[in-house]
């Protein structure tokens, strides 16, 4: 079964949009901006609104090093593909990690919401 799936990928063609490159690059600043906005922010009035708010500022740092991670794969592919013989082994080995700052952050918001103390 997976070696037929294989197969077909293998078979799948797809030419890429002239403006994909400028709005994934300007989409992943946008939202490394954003959410290095809402760390300082966050870390900034956890003082006043307590551990909860520290625990969503430390969601928002884990998804900044997920842009800068994901940036981080984009090199390494393109660094793969430039050589010679394509190699795109170190490239599979930091890609196979880019889905842990997410898991990271979702535990620090999770964290963030049972920290609350005082519903209305």
């Amino acid at each position: 079964m997976c070696f037929t799936l294989l197969i077909l990928f293998q078979q799948l063609r797809a030419t890429q949009p002239t403006y994909f490159f400028v709005v994934t690059l300007l989409l992943l600043i946008a939202g490394g901006i954003g959410w290095l906005i809402a760390a300082v922010l966050g870390f900034a009035r956890s003082p006043a609104f307590g551990p909860s708010a520290r625990w969503f500022s430390y969601a928002a740092v884990c998804l900044i090093i997920y842009h800068l991670h994901f940036l981080l794969f984009g090199v390494f592919v393109f660094m793969g593909m430039t050589q010679t013989p394509v190699d795109m082994t170190t490239a599979l080995g930091v890609g196979s990690f880019f889905n842990l700052f997410v898991v990271l952050g979702a535990f620090c918001a999770i964290m963030g919401f049972v920290r609350m103390t005082s519903p209305r």
